[in-house]
């Protein structure tokens, strides 16, 4: 298992991070500040895309992609991210958000782009899907369609249901398998609808749970606003200064803390792995750049909103140095200011954010098969489905570290294909990014894709 620690350890401290940011960077310049020059646009793109008449609407997506990212990547990956690189983890978590929305607009625009329609009227799409017709190479798709099924089908999946069920067994002294069996019968419930009813599901959950969660929270940071100032100090001053072992407590380096950011920071919003695509390619809109805008949107959310409130919730109540880690750490912090019915809170927050994650993370599992074996038979899909649900039971008993560890070793070399994708198709993006403009510019409202005039 170590070896597994330290191959995630060095791709993320030495290749993923840097290739990350510097994709996004690139796209920044190159595209002319999109996620700040058109952030207004991303909530009218919202607002025209609420509901589809005969397909998933544009709003449903959003839900759905926000559902799968916000889950545990704000939760857990933020109370990680703190305990592995200390309050400086968080400025990189930001830093990463910034430019991460302009990589989830290029995965959605390619998504959209290179999306198939399946016999149902439904769309898949994705990397998969993008890397071989785009790129032309079936073999590399394929490879990251596998890399995929085990790291996002399986893994990340694993991590949804650990999370859930330690969460519950933290407040009531019970076997973590129990309720590990009660997501299992939920998640059974609404997969075998498909992508609608998930999308459906989603769309009802995302609104209310964000918001409340939102609330509460600052709840815990005004009734702790005397802790406001040091901890914004704190977390800038950690981004670039090591800091010293305190009170028993670990102390962090400023690598440490930037390749904890970077890579917490991708799990709470997906920008560079390429699942945005595969949720966003499955929406009814008039023009790709269109759901590249939902896409933005979805990306601050997650990590600039959620993220951070999760962190401020940490860092405000000081139960850094308590020892807990992951879920658990968050549930210490919630406790100090609201004794047990902070627990609980932090539970439900838990299962609704890690059941619609859960939900989105099998969706994407099966969209990569779906690609490889095609529709020639549906057994695949049930192996997979099958497999899934031992993995789920399972994995309610395996240490946390373990499964980070797979984690980030699947999700780095995910991330360094797709990235490698983004940067050879970059021109796909800038073409229909253009069209978009100058529609807009054109007075016209609500821009439509004619993909029949497509010239690359």
């Amino acid at each position: 298992m170590k070896v597994i620690y330290d191959i995630a350890n060095f791709l993320w401290t030495y290749v993923i991070a840097y290739t990350l940011l510097g994709m996004g960077l690139y796209y920044t310049i190159r595209l002319g500040v999109p996620q700040i020059r058109y952030f207004k646009r991303t909530i009218i793109a919202m607002k025209n895309n609420i509901k589809s008449n005969d397909n998933v609407s544009g709003f449903a997506t959003l839900c759905a992609a926000v559902g799968g990212q916000v889950g545990t990547g704000s939760l857990v990956g933020v109370a990680s991210a703190l305990t592995a690189g200390g309050a400086g983890a968080i400025f990189w978590m930001w830093v990463t958000a910034l430019f991460g929305m302009v990589i989830t607009f290029a995965e959605a625009v390619l998504g959209q782009l290179f999306r198939e329609k399946q016999e149902d009227g439904t769309y898949k799409g994705g990397p998969a899907y993008y890397i071989e017709k785009g790129l032309k190479s079936k073999s590399l798709a394929i490879i990251i369609s596998i890399l995929y099924i085990l790291g996002i089908g399986i893994a990340i999946v694993s991590l949804q249901t650990n999370s859930i069920a330690n969460s519950f067994s933290m407040i009531v002294n019970i076997d973590p398998l129990i309720p590990g069996v009660v997501v299992l019968i939920l998640t059974a419930l609404v997969i075998v609808g498909g992508v609608k009813r998930l999308a459906d599901t989603s769309s009802l959950i995302v609104p209310f749970m964000a918001l409340g969660y939102i609330i509460i929270v600052l709840y815990i940071v005004i009734s702790n606003i005397n802790m406001l100032p040091n901890m914004f100090k704190l977390i800038f001053k950690s981004a670039f200064t090591t800091q010293a072992a305190a009170g028993g407590f670990l102390g962090h380096t400023v690598m440490q803390a930037f390749s904890s950011g970077v890579a917490r920071g991708l799990f709470s919003n997906d920008a560079g792995d390429g699942v945005a695509a595969i949720m966003h390619a499955t929406a009814d809109v008039k023009h790709p750049a269109e759901q590249g805008m939902l896409s933005m949107l979805g990306t601050f959310i997650t990590t600039c909103i959620i993220c951070s409130f999760t962190a401020f919730a940490i860092l405000s109540t000081n139960v850094l140095p308590s020892g807990y880690e992951g879920i658990n750490l968050l549930q210490e912090a919630f406790y100090t200011s609201m004794g047990v019915s902070g627990r609980w809170i932090v539970f439900l927050a838990m299962f609704l954010f890690g059941f619609t994650t859960l939900l989105a993370d099998i969706y994407y599992g099966e969209v990569n098969i779906v690609y490889i074996f095609k529709k020639k038979s549906n057994i695949p899909i049930w192996i997979y489905r099958i497999l899934t649900a031992i993995i789920l039971l399972i994995s309610c008993k395996i240490e946390l570290k373990a499964i980070w560890a797979a984690i980030d070793t699947l999700i780095a070399l995910i991330v360094f294909i797709n990235l490698v994708a983004l940067l050879l198709l970059f021109k796909h993006v800038k073409y229909i990014f253009n069209d978009y403009k100058k529609q807009l510019k054109d007075g016209i409202e609500e821009p439509i894709w004619n993909n029949t005039d497509i010239k690359f």
